[in-house]
């Protein structure tokens, strides 16, 4: 694609279940809609691109507002809620025929959806290359930057 195309690029910066959604699906999508587009995975988005991971991520419902049956703190912090929590939207999302969080993240690298690992946070971190899937690109700030500077539409999840 030139550089006049419309880009989406993305900083994914949670590596939680339900965050690992957005950047993903809005990602594929902006691709088949001729547009390129680039994840940036810093600070616990990086927890995404481990490898054998992606469909083992997990959504904790202590001081998530937003979950739909309400679970006061207390509750939330019972062992084995994060488990339920977890399953709850695996199952939603099976019910809604929406692909494991690891198929949209094999689709978007197929489909070349560019997915950055951010290099800070690795050294911070302490991952390695090898900790990380596949086919994914190693680069800092700059790096997103020159894509998103480039007629980009810009989201944070």
């Amino acid at each position: 694609m030139s550089e006049t195309s419309t880009r989406i690029a993305i900083i994914a910066g949670h590596g939680t279940l339900d965050a690992a959604y957005p950047p993903l699906i809005l990602a594929t999508a902006a691709l088949a809609m001729d547009m390129e587009a680039a994840i940036f995975f810093t600070f616990y988005g990086l927890e995404i691109l481990k490898k054998d991971h992606a469909d083992e991520l997990k959504v904790a419902p202590i001081a998530n507002p937003a979950m739909p049956m309400p679970v006061p703190n207390i509750i939330g912090m019972l062992p084995g809620m994060t488990s339920v929590a977890t399953s709850m939207m695996n199952n939603w999302m099976k019910k809604a025929h929406v692909a494991k969080a690891g198929e949209l993240l094999e689709m978007a690298l197929e489909s070349g959806v560019r997915l950055i690992a951010c290099q800070m946070t690795m050294d911070v971190m302490g991952y390695k290359k090898e900790d990380l899937i596949d086919g994914i690109e190693i680069g800092g700030a700059a790096t997103f930057l020159e894509f998103a500077s480039q007629n980009a539409i810009t989201l944070a999840f």
